[in-house]
């Protein structure tokens, strides 16, 4: 009996010794004290309306304001127009001179840039990739979104350089920076829109300088983990030999850092590229434009013709700035030497001048082959066929409103059934677990700001697209990762299929879902897994990977079959990983989630895009910063505090 009755003394402190444990049980203290005083005084289930915050007025009015002076006010005049003018002058000037060259010209001098990046079949298959934009009858709006990118990238690499470059010689600025940047990064692309189009109006300012301030942040990233990663010995011998702060940077931290630069670069050319398309509902034109026109009128095989330049684009842009960045020289530019690269620069240009000299510089008419109708004949055939009516197993249309009706619905309901306190709880209780005290006020803070804006409903619907279309990203991802991490075979055939998913821009999900079921929170939903399944595939696979064979064998010494190997070995081992992916996967399910709302995702989505169409700006700028607080929470309850310093872009 004795031995019995001490059993709990000692379990007690043994169980709150646990780090876990103990937070969980300080939370229950902290709320066993608040939550009965905030039942008390809003015993209501939802949001309180007395702790909510009317902004409609005052936004209505700013924006009002700025939209009459836009035309008068100094800084508008003085500064935003020059700015506004800068840009318009610089992409004009691009497009023209992308006209000038021809499509010949063009695609020449593309091959060429990609020989000396990466070796002639990457060269050969940039001409291809031209070629297939002009057969396609897109060479036009292939252009246009190419002028909007180059001054997009330039702008965004020099302000990115400029952050990071601070960031990597100033610890303080580093330390203010981080949290900026880190907030940034979690933000969809939508968020962006709204304030540009509040300064800057519709049009390819506005687009442009939207893309600056989404894909700036990881060019700003990795320059400071690169100067900050430089070599110390290097840096030690460089300084004993006399060098000036500014020599050592130029001369030894740069150099250094080159590899992380040129990854910056590449980041910052995807990101922009993703975001010069979702521009597109503000004005940016191009190839965006087409896709959004073909969404709108749900002609998937316009909407087709203009994806697969975008695609096509994205992977070749990919794959010359990554070999650029590997540090490698191309395998043509090294067999023919260097004395070679001059004579095939003269042949790219020699194209150019001819196709000008000779008037044809416009892709001719007799070449474009139109797939619009035959796709849209296909579509037509999986309507009939595999939309509904698909004997035992029913049709993709049946299967997005059965996952609406089981999942989504209950999900959305069940969310929004529970107390706002509730609500907050589990946020603390999942942020403090993987967190810190800091990380859990911030999550908090961030819900708890949501319900202040007075979208409580709204944004639980948003969190609850997301966390389904998570789960689902996570089942299949982490099962896919486990197979190509234990089979070479696999991780072969995955490797093509996840560089062309991971390129791609989020507009492009949209059409095949819109096709296959229609428009609603369903199709929303799988467009977001699809999104994020090829990351969350990698960091899984690559995760496991590294697990320490040392490990491994000893496992396999002491008789452990394939499957113990995973689940006791593998997968703890890989937590980190996997809890990357985690993040990953959430913060790349929500950007997709809300762009859901042009295709019927509804929620904040819907608000963003009534917004932007109706010109009611009060209600976008107000579910923008909805969208902003939910990405920060979701990244806070997802992200291991001893991985936030090292996080890259």
């Amino acid at each position: 009996m004795a031995t019995i009755t001490a059993t709990p003394a000692r379990t007690l402190p043994a169980l709150l010794r646990n780090r876990a444990a103990a937070k969980l049980a300080a939370l229950a203290l902290v709320a066993l004290v608040l939550v009965p005083l905030a039942h008390a005084r809003w015993a209501s289930g939802t949001w309180p309306d007395a702790l909510t915050v009317d902004l409609s007025g005052p936004l209505t009015d700013t924006s009002d304001w700025i939209i009459d002076n836009r035309d008068s006010h100094p800084l508008f005049l003085y500064f935003f127009g020059h700015v506004s003018n800068a840009v318009v002058l610089c992409v004009r000037a691009v497009y023209l001179a992308l006209l000038a060259a021809g499509w010949a010209g063009v695609t020449a001098l593309c091959a060429f840039v990609a020989w000396r990046a990466a070796g002639v079949r990457l060269a050969l298959g940039t001409a291809a990739a031209f070629l297939a934009c002009g057969l396609l009858g897109m060479w036009v709006p292939t252009l246009q979104t190419l002028a909007l990118m180059a001054v997009a990238v330039l702008a965004s690499v020099a302000v990115g350089a400029l952050l990071g470059l601070a960031a990597g010689l100033s610890d303080r600025l580093d330390r203010m920076l981080r949290p900026v940047l880190d907030t940034m990064q979690v933000l969809p692309a939508f968020a962006y829109l709204l304030p540009v189009v509040l300064v800057f109006g519709i049009g390819v300012p506005a687009a442009v300088l939207a893309t600056v301030v989404y894909a700036a942040p990881p060019m700003a990233r990795l320059t400071a983990l690169g100067l900050r990663g430089a070599d110390r010995g290097v840096l030690e011998a460089v300084e004993s030999l006399g060098a000036t702060s500014r020599q050592r940077l130029l001369t030894a931290r740069i150099p250094l850092a080159r590899k992380e630069l040129l990854l910056g670069v590449n980041q910052t050319i995807m990101m922009a590229l993703s975001m010069a398309v979702i521009a597109s509902v503000i004005g940016a034109g191009g190839l965006g434009d087409r896709v959004y026109q073909a969404l709108a009128s749900v002609d998937v095989g316009a909407a087709l013709a203009a994806g697969i330049p975008i695609v096509l684009l994205a992977v070749v842009l990919d794959r010359v700035t990554g070999a650029a960045g590997s540090g490698a020289p191309g395998a043509g530019a090294a067999s023919t030497g260097r004395r070679a690269w001059p004579f095939a620069l003269g042949a790219a240009v020699a194209v150019a001048v001819a196709g000008r000299l000779t008037g044809r510089t416009d892709w001719p008419d007799a070449w474009t082959v139109n797939i619009a109708e035959p796709v849209n004949r296909a579509v037509d055939w999986m309507t009939g066929h595999l939309y509904t009516g698909v004997p035992v197993i029913g049709g993709t249309a049946d299967w997005a409103g059965r996952f609406t009706t089981w999942v989504l619905d209950p999900l959305r309901d069940g969310l929004q059934w529970l107390p706002w306190w509730s609500v907050l709880l589990v946020v603390a209780a999942l942020a403090w677990l993987i967190g810190t005290w800091r990380t859990t006020l911030t999550a908090v803070l961030a819900m708890a700001a949501i319900g202040v804006l007075g979208v409580w409903e709204p944004s639980l619907d948003t969190l609850s697209q997301v966390l389904a279309a998570v789960a689902v990203t996570l089942v299949l991802g982490v099962a896919t990762g486990v197979a190509a991490a234990r089979s070479d075979r696999v991780e072969r055939l995955l490797r093509p299929v996840l560089d062309v998913c991971q390129t791609m821009p989020q507009f492009v999900y949209l059409i095949p879902v819109v096709a296959l079921a229609g428009v609603g929170r369903a199709p929303a939903v799988a467009a977001a897994v699809v999104y994020a399944l090829p990351a969350v595939v990698r960091i899984t696979a690559q995760g496991l990977r590294q697990v320490d064979p040392a490990a491994l064998e000893s496992a396999r010494s002491l008789g452990a079959t394939s499957g113990q190997q995973l689940r006791q070995v593998q997968l703890p081992l890989a937590r980190r990983s996997l809890l990357l992916a985690v993040n990953q996967g959430v913060v790349l399910v929500l950007a997709v989630v809300i762009i859901g709302g042009l295709v019927g995702g509804g929620a904040l989505g819907y608000d963003v895009v009534f917004g932007l169409a109706q010109g009611d700006l009060a209600t976008g700028l107000v579910a923008g910063a909805a969208i902003v607080c939910l990405g920060l929470m979701l990244d806070r309850v997802t992200q291991p505090t001893d991985r936030r310093t090292a996080k890259g872009a």
